[in-house]
């Protein structure tokens, strides 16, 4: 989840990109917004064409320890749907980073900010981008449309995470903040200009900016919107009647499958999709995939009757 450590034992796995062919998206240009509050700015940018009448945009959101280029590297952009608005997060990429505790009220004022005066969207996120799209949608329901979370942890609180993660052996540091700001510290100062090197199954890019952020903003996200809070509540609180598309690689060993079994089972408006021997990143191991299921959630919208 978390820097060198996470990335290690978190993006390792055998499988290898799908090859689809998709047109290539129109040229990135680049948006940057006020955070509320601060004199600094949210990183936006702005993927392909307009969209046509009747269509609805995207917001993506990326993982912890990841930057906008998440969505992007190694020519995953042509795979984005039109008018796809990638953020980088408070704390990482080219958005500020302070150095303070980060929580989920932290994020969420920032995103709000950056992405005021938009129309209504469906947002999508991976892991604790899919944390905060979805605390999103349930503070602002008339600014969101829909929701594809990719990987999404639900550990049902701290001690929920901790009986997880503690199945392996990183996990004693992956929960236990003061290692795991240790672990940050190291690979960014240390390691972080070997990660492309180390790092052979993802993208170069990508490993890349594992090392965007501080200890701060890695850590205290990962604990405060993550490990102490539980996404059933937010799940819960969501209007029945949102349509909400999860992703999961059936090998995960960050973010339980079965959590997310349990909140699809038996509701109209979710929908699951397994990916079969893919683990944390389904984005980056079977793109095709996971945009065909990111543009049905867009023509389900899209054609669904106006509610009464």
């Amino acid at each position: 989840m978390t820097d060198f450590l996470t990335a290690v034992t978190a993006m390792r796995g055998d499988e290898t990109r799908s090859d689809h062919d998709h047109p290539r998206s129109a040229a990135t240009k680049t948006k940057r917004r006020p955070v509320r509050g601060s004199l600094d700015e949210l990183h936006t940018s702005t993927v392909g064409g307009q969209i046509r009448q009747g269509q609805t945009p995207f917001i993506f959101l990326h993982g912890l320890g990841g930057t906008q280029v998440y969505w992007t590297a190694a020519d995953s952009d042509r795979y984005l749907p039109p008018q796809s608005t990638l953020v980088d997060l408070l704390g990482f990429g080219q958005s500020p980073r302070p150095f303070k505790k980060y929580t989920l009220d932290t994020h969420l004022a920032a995103l709000e900010a950056a992405l005021a005066g938009q129309p209504p969207a469906i947002l999508v996120g991976h892991s604790l981008g899919a944390a905060l799209a979805l605390a999103y949608a349930v503070r602002n329901p008339e600014s969101v449309k829909g929701l594809v979370l990719i990987s999404l942890p639900s550990y049902g609180g701290t001690q929920g995470a901790i009986r997880w993660h503690r199945r392996r052996l990183s996990g004693w540091f992956l929960t236990n903040m003061v290692l795991t700001g240790l672990a940050c510290v190291t690979s960014r100062r240390l390691l972080g200009p070997l990660l492309p090197l180390i790092l052979r199954d993802i993208p170069r890019e990508v490993a890349r900016d594992l090392v965007e952020h501080n200890v701060m903003s890695s850590t205290t996200s990962l604990w405060n919107v993550l490990y102490r809070r539980d996404a059933v509540d937010d799940l819960d609180a969501l209007a029945p009647d949102l349509p909400v598309t999860f992703i999961h690689g059936t090998k995960d060993g960050t973010a339980p499958i079965d959590s997310i079994r349990a909140v699809t089972d038996g509701y109209e408006n979710r929908k699951l999709i397994e990916l079969e021997g893919v683990d944390h990143h389904p984005w980056l191991r079977a793109p095709g995939a996971c945009a065909a299921a990111i543009a049905d959630a867009g023509r389900a919208i899209q054609t669904a009757p106006p509610k009464a």
